[in-house]
């Protein structure tokens, strides 16, 4: 049976341990937003030994390029801000992760095992945000904290922001390297072999679908 969390920051390793794939997660305090170039300046600072401007250890890293704008005061607030895919982050992510034991990777889609081994280590999660919820989630944004690396470009920069019951989320990695990305994916190839069976398909055709169209190994590729 799945449960629901509401994490405040700060969290522990233990906190993280406990929760599992599927889960419903509900986070507060602050997250920092991160992109490509992101990553490798952080990598890239971390293994010359150098200190980030911003503190992340044990703390909430978003794949996420917040849309944002000055308001009449001045100050940096977020019109929207959505997930980005989080798989392209895997190897530079795992770096992060165990060097900075960062407790929640918040995303789109998933991580690959690299990173699942990486949070298995040290006590961390990946959890689902969802792609299309960009104004939801803006709602959850109660301050724009600071931004760093904006010589990097708007979208690319780090942003500290500070979230009240950011979510819904759900764990898509826990600590047990269990993937909800691969256990939805096993439940579908198993009624996608259903399906070719009732409809007394080779299993081994490969079936591409466009508009009033099917192209077929089967038959050459023709229409």
């Amino acid at each position: 049976m799945t449960k629901e969390y509401r994490l405040q920051l700060p969290i522990t390793e233990e906190q993280i341990r406990q929760l599992n794939c599927e889960d419903t997660v509900y986070v507060s305090g602050i997250v920092h937003t991160m992109r490509d170039m992101g990553h490798r300046r952080a990598v890239d600072m971390l293994a010359r030994g150098e200190k980030l401007p911003f503190d992340l250890k044990e703390g909430i890293l978003w794949h996420c390029a917040p849309i944002v704008r000055k308001n009449a005061s001045g100050k940096w607030e977020a019109v929207s801000a959505g997930p980005t895919t989080s798989s392209r982050f895997t190897y530079l992510g795992s770096e992060l992760i165990r060097r900075l034991q960062i407790r929640c990777i918040i995303g789109k889609g998933t991580m690959m095992a690299k990173a699942a081994e990486a949070m298995k280590e040290v006590g961390s999660c990946f959890l689902n945000s969802t792609g299309g919820c960009a104004a939801l989630y803006a709602g959850k944004i109660e301050e724009v904290v600071a931004v760093h690396w904006t010589d990097l470009g708007l979208p690319e920069a780090t942003w500290v922001l500070r979230m009240k019951d950011f979510g819904p989320l759900i764990v898509g990695i826990d600590t047990h390297e269990n993937s909800l990305f691969e256990q939805v994916g096993a439940k579908m190839r198993q009624k996608m072999a259903g399906i070719y069976k009732d409809a007394k398909l080779d299993p081994g055709y490969s079936l591409s679908y466009l508009p009033k169209r099917v192209v077929a190994k089967s038959t050459g590729g023709k229409w």
